[in-house]
């Protein structure tokens, strides 16, 4: 199996995940149908899946195209299938799932939407966050709470750390700013930024990221550390309080 990454809309990841031989293939977060239909019909996969993170247009755009086009199933989470444009098959928190191509944990993880949920291949050390773990960063909390999305990150904290993050939007270059602005003393982060100004210029995708390295570099993966409490102003060490304080102060940076 392999992972095309692709490019859609304005700085989004849809994510086709393939088998070289037998041409069988999943989408996740079909943000919109062209893009993915250049790739199927180039290189003659046989779509059979369509996997949402969650119900976002910029993440469902593509799935009635596509089903349409393919007669693919749609794949979601159960209580968000009133969301999910085509849903055919609804996934609960904890289940996991197989098809003709892979086994995958699905983990229901709330705070940017109510049904936000990631998915995790173990066969290819990848977990397809959507838009609550990103490179150097987080979702905005837009249905959830600031309580649900830190227990969320925490959920995807205990992944193998050196899994590999395949999240919903090229976003890395501002989150690198932001964790710049904050934890300059972070070499680690220092080196990660090295690695993304590179990528960037080579026309890469900085996707995928390892969650070592955001467990290393993503502020908001690191609200207990004290010199970070100390610099945004918080006096206490409930790390709620301090990824609260974090999330506020990047959805005004």
């Amino acid at each position: 199996m392999e992972i095309k990454i692709i490019k859609c809309l304005n700085d989004n990841y849809s994510y086709i995940i393939f088998n070289k031989e037998t041409l069988i293939s999943v989408v996740i977060d079909p943000s919109e149908a062209d893009p993915i239909i250049h790739e199927i019909n180039k290189n003659k996969f046989n779509l059979k899946y369509i996997l949402n993170t969650h119900h976002h247009y910029d993440h469902v755009g593509g799935n009635e195209k596509l089903k349409e086009k393919y007669n693919c199933k749609i794949v979601g989470f159960e209580k968000d299938k009133n969301r999910i444009p085509g849903i055919d098959i609804g996934l609960n928190d904890n289940q996991t799932w197989k098809n003709e191509l892979f086994e995958c944990k699905i983990l229901h993880i709330p705070g940017h939407t109510s049904g936000h949920i990631c998915i995790y291949i173990k066969e290819l050390n990848a977990l397809f966050t959507g838009d609550t773990l990103f490179s150097l960063g987080c979702g905005r909390i837009f249905e959830g709470t600031y309580d649900e999305m830190y227990k969320s990150l925490n959920k995807l904290k205990k992944f193998p750390k050196n899994t590999k993050i395949y999240c919903g939007h090229e976003y890395t270059k501002k989150n690198s700013d932001f964790c710049f602005s904050i934890d300059k003393e972070n070499s680690k982060l220092l080196n990660k930024i090295k690695k993304i100004k590179k990528d960037i210029q080579n026309g890469n995708p900085t996707i995928p990221t390892i969650l070592s390295d955001e467990i290393e570099c993503n502020i908001f993966l690191r609200t207990d550390n004290l010199k970070i409490q100390k610099q945004i102003g918080v006096n206490s060490n409930n790390p709620i309080e301090t990824f609260t304080k974090l999330r506020d102060l990047k959805d005004n940076f």
